[in-house]
């Protein structure tokens, strides 16, 4: 798969503004953009066109964007942006807590939504392969690949969403050393530690709960106070 070969589900319930976005995509080079115009018909697009990127307006006429944005997030890891005439800082930092990949407020300049969904999608999808097949990373009983992005133990098996994978790759590579919360928000977000501080806290505490036996009293993902994270990895595999 290539970039502009990925698939993007618009929801959107403003016609007007559903066509101009998907106008915008479409000249920038993605010609697979689907769209929806309220949350029973995204999650029947969603079911349908399995989509690569799903953009997110918040106000729908039959619910909002962030319970959509849990129920697409309980099926799949697929990276989601808000796009959103909510502009408040309440509003931008729950909807970047609960995982989401970006929040781009309207009114919007085209080449800025283009870019952001280009940084996404290779951040996604285009970011690991570099990385060799069957490459692992062990911590403890617990067995992650970093190329099918799932952590495994006893039986058990567990996906990383797209952020968790990007922050654990950047924390893999950088392993036995701290990561600063500028670097891994550079690598998550493309942008800066501010704005991003409780999204950052949120996705390492969801790693925690894959990665670790007692997430309370971490032993591999641990924190630097003050300056970032570090993995302390048992071994890798595959290199």
């Amino acid at each position: 798969m290539k970039l502009y070969d990925c698939k993007i589900l618009l929801v959107d319930d403003n016609r007007e503004l559903l066509a101009m976005t998907k106008d915008i995509l479409n000249r920038n080079g993605y010609d697979l953009v689907v769209t929806a115009m309220s949350c029973r018909e995204a999650e029947e697009k969603f079911a349908e066109e399995s989509p690569q990127l799903v953009i997110l307006d918040i106000m729908l006429p039959d619910g909002d964007g962030f319970t959509l944005f849990r129920s697409l997030r309980e099926r799949s890891r697929v990276p989601i942006l808000f796009l959103s005439a909510r502009d408040e800082d309440n509003d931008r930092l729950f909807g970047l807590g609960l995982g989401a990949d970006d929040y781009v407020t309207k009114p919007f300049l085209p080449q800025e939504l283009a870019l952001r969904v280009n940084a996404i999608l290779k951040r996604s999808y285009f970011s690991g392969q570099d990385l060799e097949a069957g490459e692992t990373l062990v911590l403890g009983a617990r067995t992650v690949s970093l190329q099918n992005a799932t952590v495994e133990w006893e039986g058990e098996s567990v996906s990383l969403t797209a952020k968790e994978l990007l922050l654990l790759q950047k924390l893999y590579h950088n392993r036995g050393n701290i990561v600063t919360f500028d670097a891994l928000c550079q690598a998550a977000w493309n942008d800066k530690y501010y704005g991003y501080e409780n999204a950052l806290m949120v996705h390492i505490r969801h790693l925690r709960e894959k990665l670790e036996e007692d997430p309370s009293h971490p032993k591999y993902l641990l924190t630097a106070r003050g300056l970032g994270y570090r993995l302390a990895a048992e071994k890798a595999g595959g290199r």
